[in-house]
């Protein structure tokens, strides 16, 4: 058989997401962390509206709309932004422009597994690092591995926790590298780290709006930094990586922060309940700052649970990997969507079976 392909890229595996079902299926997904109200309607207004001369023409290349819009809100100078076809995009920007054979990309673990698969591409040195048992930081190993790239989920998936600001101010202080806060789940945290990135200049925050505003299917994510780290990256981003409906559509919701806020309080409401509900079955969950609950079922079948919840039309995460495989993933859906969650918990609980 032909052999086409760079040797790490034979040897890495594929990122793996969380199952797509086909449009119109009648399904609780709780398995994606997607938001489960709508988009913000002034951004569902611009959508409607898109010009076509918008798509005759290239887009803007630096996603200036977008920028604009973003440091209103933010309260950061527009070329302290970068705009990304996701945050997903951003990530990788960083490995290409950091990395290589010899440098190292260090991150604690269980985290985001993208930034092994990112790594991987780049046929880096990756150092993972197990967080400690009560998810504390393990500081001391971060800094000493000293890697050209640092990636802190903060909150983090699918632990949920927030990483302490002092904790990321020390990391920032001691690397000679790049230290990247990942901030997906930003917007349901109590605390970010955007005054930390404005005072070192290796430190780099990067959002989405995929979350905490409904945008998962637009693909539109964004980093803060300082100018002198985001020229690096701009080399080697492509010419036009944001669209033009992704960056108008993005810039619309972003403004609209009052109905973002609103339905982020319902979100942190109905976790709170549904953390609740899940612990009076027996389950052990995590304290969250996000729109997920990690759970370990009582009896630590999670396996038999993510299945038979499958066959009944809900989909929740279950990650086949130690330290994992004995708890579920569940993101916060409505009130109504948890409590078809929890009833059905209930019922193969109850079956004992194992």
């Amino acid at each position: 058989m032909t052999n086409y392909f760079r040797s790490n890229i034979n040897a890495m595996a594929s990122y793996v997401p969380g199952e797509q079902p086909k449009r119109g299926t009648q399904i609780i997904k709780l398995n994606s962390n997607e938001n489960p109200y709508p988009p913000s309607p002034a951004a569902l207004a611009v959508l409607q509206n898109i010009d076509g001369e918008w798509l005759r023409r290239y887009p803007q290349p630096f996603g200036e709309d977008f920028r604009q819009a973003a440091s209103k809100v933010l309260g950061v100078p527009n070329d302290w932004i970068i705009v990304g076809n996701g945050s997903d995009e951003l990530l990788n920007l960083v490995i290409r422009a950091c990395t290589e054979p010899g440098r190292k990309v260090v991150y604690p673990v269980p985290t985001y597994v993208l930034y092994q698969t990112l790594a991987g591409m780049q046929a880096a040195d990756v150092v993972e690092i197990p967080y400690n048992e009560d998810y504390s930081l393990p500081l001391k190993e971060l800094i000493a591995v000293n890697g050209a790239v640092t990636f802190i989920a903060s909150p983090n998936s699918p632990s949920g926790h927030v990483v302490p600001i002092e904790d990321l101010r020390e990391l920032a202080t001691q690397l000679s590298g790049v230290l990247v806060i990942d901030e997906a789940y930003v917007d349901f945290a109590e605390e970010d780290a955007l005054a930390l990135v404005q005072e070192y200049e290796n430190a780099i925050a990067i959002r989405t709006l995929s979350k905490g505003y409904s945008l998962a299917g637009l693909r539109l994510g964004f980093g803060v930094a300082n100018p002198k780290l985001l020229n690096g990256l701009f080399k080697v981003k492509d010419s036009y990586n944001i669209d033009a409906i992704a960056c108008a559509v993005g810039a619309a919701a972003i403004a609209d922060q009052e109905y973002k806020n609103t339905c982020v309080a319902k979100i942190k409401a109905s976790r709170t309940q549904l953390a609740k509900d899940l612990r009076q079955l027996g389950f052990r969950v995590w304290d969250s700052q996000t729109n997920f609950l990690l759970a370990q079922p009582p009896k630590g079948n999670a396996e038999y649970l993510y299945q038979k919840l499958k066959e009944r039309l809900i989909l929740v995460r279950y990650f086949q990997q130690p330290g994992l495989d004995d708890k579920l993933r569940i993101t916060v859906g409505t009130d109504e969507q948890n409590q078809v969650l929890v009833k059905a918990l209930s019922q193969f609980l109850d079956g004992g079976a194992g």
